[in-house]
């Protein structure tokens, strides 16, 4: 089984396809559309490789990542939730994106994906809710929309929520929908946000 590929970018943005030459055997990789947007032709690049064999053919899944593609894995656990489905999740979401998404609750942000109505959409949410925990989240970078947790009041409200009795992942992605929505409010506004939220 193939677990990984080094090699040049020879082609990207087919379908859902880039070409990895990797010493002149051009491997063909299906990939998440936001992964080969980031592909440029003549660039070297390492991607961590899910090999999926069936009877009539042998496909190559391809991640900038370890944990998108313990995701799309992750993913194929759900009842009616397929390699191209999974991929699509990932085309729309990213790893921490979709960690996010799931512990809110969040089903249109899931359901935004192609292939993926609201029943899907629903059984994503609800199945993997319980497994969230368990798949590592990256640091929350910075944007201009959501400071990173070096954000003083941030931390403090997703401690606090903690040590109430909530759940790590759904308090903090609780208090960084409400810091988005609101970058100036103090620790106590957003402690008083995510108990009305997670209480709700």
């Amino acid at each position: 089984m193939i677990g990984r590929l080094r090699g040049e970018v020879v082609e990207s943005g087919a379908a859902d396809v880039a070409i990895i030459d990797v010493h002149g055997v051009g491997y063909e990789v299906h990939m998440a559309s936001r992964d080969l947007a980031a592909l440029r032709p003549g660039e070297t690049v390492t991607l961590v490789i899910e090999t999926v064999v069936r009877e009539d053919m042998i496909r190559l899944y391809g991640f900038r990542h370890g944990t998108a593609r313990d995701w799309f894995r992750l993913l194929q656990s759900v009842q009616a939730v397929g390699a191209k489905v999974a991929l699509g999740v990932l085309s729309v979401l990213s790893p921490d994106e979709l960690a996010t998404a799931i512990a809110a609750g969040d089903r249109v942000a899931v359901a935004r994906a192609p292939g993926v109505g609201k029943r899907v959409a629903e059984r994503i949410v609800t199945e993997l809710k319980s497994k969230v925990a368990t798949m590592a989240m990256p640091p929350i970078a910075a944007t201009a929309d959501a400071p990173a947790v070096g954000d003083e009041a941030l931390a403090d409200a997703v401690s606090a929520l903690v040590n109430l009795g909530y759940d790590e992942r759904e308090a903090r992605a609780t208090v960084m929908r409400l810091r988005a929505a609101a970058p100036e409010a103090s620790a106590a506004e957003l402690i008083r946000g995510g108990l009305k939220a997670l209480a709700a």
